[in-house]
């Protein structure tokens, strides 16, 4: 009987410990098991979108304020088009809102930050960032560089 005991309990934790593993997984990896009714939709458009992905964070003020939820191609304008999930409690974002791809620390996370606008006008859902900034790519500033130290030994 004490075996029996002794099994069952050992069964409990291992299955606790399964469920905060995967509960960790969860928090780690941006999912949630919340519905996205208290948020709405905002677009932007950038020329270049290189590392950002879908469930990036969206801040403003280095607040977390939504995610990003999908980006696909504007077979228009051909530039990469984001569509952001905002939270409804950030209702009151300037129309000439700024929207930058910016990197989080050494391993290089991609997130967008907005800054402010001034004007009067709020974005709805649905509405469009206009004023924008795309992500820094590494090998094009590294070729930029090495470019500009090849023409001045040219010059030389």
């Amino acid at each position: 009987m004490q075996n029996r005991t002794l099994e069952v309990g050992v069964g409990l934790f291992l299955l606790a410990g399964l469920l905060a593993l995967m509960l960790l997984a969860l928090r780690v990896s941006g999912l949630t098991m919340g519905s996205s009714e208290d948020t709405y939709k905002v677009y932007a458009y950038f020329d270049n979108i290189a590392g950002l992905t879908v469930r990036s964070k969206v801040t403003m003020a280095g607040v977390t304020i939504g995610k990003v939820v999908a980006i696909d191609l504007d077979r228009d304008s051909y530039t990469g088009r984001v569509t952001m999930s905002i939270d409804k409690e950030v209702n009151n974002l300037p129309e000439d809102s700024t929207a930058s791809i910016l990197t989080a620390g050494l391993l290089g996370e991609k997130y967008i930050g907005i800054s402010v606008g001034g004007e009067e006008e709020v974005l709805k859902d649905g509405g469009t960032i206009h004023d924008t900034q795309s992500s820094l790519v590494l090998e094009d500033l590294i070729g930029k560089f090495l470019l500009n130290s090849v023409n001045k030994d040219e010059s030389k």
